[in-house]
């Protein structure tokens, strides 16, 4: 095993670095200098020796954490009868067991069905042809702040940040973008506690774009992060989601909810959207669904999902390896995990309230989460200013004190460690949190 270095990374993770510079895609260079060699549970290794906590979980997808033994033992077993059939030619009855499992676990009062993809992206371009299809209509609300995926069709839906989209126009005709409730930058430009008593974005769909841009009567779905992941970790208010689900029964309009990152799960519940008491037509599921394994899933109402043989297919979705990998993930996060997300997200938001009394950068900054998916915006003063550089610091000075964190927003650092994290182990990953936040402080003259 390789000595633990000082320098992070060390010398072999140096090198790989530069071998990636020359031969992968610019768009993928990755922005935090740590080289994987391997995982356990909450706790990763790179290739220097060096161990680190997992707070960031590969954004949220280890949902059992690393190298689960229950998990390889399914991916294994699974390998060793066949890995691949194209199970849109032939059928293969671990595709089906895991259809009926999530059909399950949909929040619908009626029956469903499954569609299964390769990766959330996939979901959500499916989920837009399932709306159109269904609904015989163009046009897509989706929102300010959104992440639904990179592929074109998910890329119009998404709002993100605008280096996201831009060199890639035009994206597909029909999409229409709203503020999504956040009282603490409202986008409406009102007080705080004025949209946090009354959130008007609800009410803008029928009073301004209804009137002024695409009759409701020609949407086909309105598509919403439950709790936005690459905009923030924001979470709405339920009366937010719930105001949506009307204005969807009023117009015949079909609600998706994008589960990519809040499902399975994460947010205590198996569906964040659970949290609002509203039920979706349509869920795009991925990310934590498998442990890593590569997988999405479109469930909808079964009546929705009624398109003919070859309206949609795929050669690689619903891989067998990735589907044991699923049940065996879903097996772990009902029979625990998911009320550990909820016990240790809970004290993850308590450690950071107490951090607010002594951080001047959390002081007045927005904390906010459910279960195990939580955001701590990072400010400069009463007046909100975004503190990005000094956000981009503490993601550095993580890997130095080894802790893996990531950003999101312009100035939010989230915290989606495995749902099955230790409480120990969040102690400590929160303290390293902590002494890189003093060191960025501290940097920056705050303290």
């Amino acid at each position: 095993m390789a000595i633990e270095t000082t320098v992070r990374p060390g010398p072999r993770g140096q090198s790989i670095i530069a071998r990636d510079d020359k031969i992968m895609s610019g768009s993928m260079t990755p922005r935090y200098p740590f080289v994987m060699e391997r995982g356990q549970g909450a706790h990763v290794w790179d290739v220097d020796g060096n161990e680190y906590i997992d707070f960031a979980a590969g954004i949220a997808v280890n949902s059992t954490g690393h190298s689960h033994p229950e998990v390889l033992k399914a991916i294994i077993e699974q390998a060793q009868k066949f890995v691949h059939i194209a199970g849109t030619d032939y059928y293969y009855e671990v595709q089906i067991q895991l259809a009926e499992r999530l059909a399950s676990l949909a929040p619908f009062s009626e029956g469903a069905r499954v569609f299964l993809t390769n990766s959330g992206a996939e979901a959500v371009e499916g989920a837009i042809k399932v709306a159109r299809w269904y609904t015989d209509r163009p046009h897509i609300i989706a929102f300010y702040g959104a992440f639904h995926g990179r592929t074109l069709g998910a890329l119009s839906l998404t709002a993100s940040k605008v280096v996201q989209r831009d060199g890639f126009f035009p994206l597909i005709p029909g999409v229409h973008h709203i503020p999504y409730n956040n009282p603490y930058r409202c986008m409406h430009g009102r007080e705080e506690a004025a949209c946090r008593e009354h959130c008007i974005c609800a009410n803008y769909l029928e009073d301004v774009v209804f009137k002024r841009t695409v009759p409701g009567d020609a949407v086909a779905a309105i598509i919403l992060e439950p709790i936005q992941g690459e905009g923030g970790y924001l979470v709405p208010d339920p009366r937010f989601v719930q105001e949506l689900r009307e204005i969807c029964d009023k117009y015949q309009i079909l609600l998706i909810s994008d589960e990519v990152q809040a499902g399975m799960g994460r947010s205590g519940k198996w569906w964040a959207i659970e949290h609002a008491g509203v039920e979706p037509d349509i869920i795009c599921s991925a990310k934590g669904i498998a442990s890593g394994m590569p997988l999405g899933a479109i469930i909808a109402r079964q009546h929705v999902m009624s398109w003919p043989p070859g309206a949609h297919g795929t050669t690689f979705g619903g891989n067998p390896v990735s589907c044991a990998a699923a049940l065996v993930t879903i097996d772990l996060i009902e029979k625990g995990y998911m009320q550990n997300a909820a016990e240790q997200g809970a004290y993850i938001m308590d450690a950071l309230e107490e951090m607010r009394t002594h951080h001047p950068t959390l002081r007045h900054g927005r904390i906010a989460g459910k279960g195990l998916m939580i955001g701590a915006e990072l400010v400069l003063d009463e007046k909100h200013t975004p503190a990005k550089e000094l956000r981009n610091r503490v993601e550095r000075l993580g890997i130095d004190n080894g802790l893996l964190i990531l950003g999101a927003g312009e100035s939010t650092l989230r915290f989606c460690p495995p749902l099955m994290i230790e409480r120990a182990t969040v102690q400590e990953g929160l303290e390293r949190f902590e002494r890189s936040l003093t060191q960025a402080e501290k940097e920056a003259g705050l303290l």
